[in-house]
């Protein structure tokens, strides 16, 4: 996929927080848990499900996420 860079730093200036819950909508809509994406995000991130809570309060943006 190409993008500008327009496109890039719109996503890099999202919150974590304020997608987050579309991630579990869209799981729980494929019949899986919460539980099971979080345990995605950590085998991809090595985030736990503490530290997703931390970002979430935290509002980090996806540019400090990854």
């Amino acid at each position: 996929m190409k993008t500008t860079p327009e496109h890039d730093e719109r996503i890099a200036k999202l919150t974590f927080a304020s997608v987050y819950p579309h991630y579990i909508t869209k799981v729980e809509s494929k019949g899986r848990t919460k539980a099971e994406l979080n345990q995605v995000i950590e085998w991809l991130t090595g985030f736990d499900e503490k530290q997703l809570q931390e970002f979430i309060e935290e509002k980090i943006t996806f540019d400090t996420f990854f």
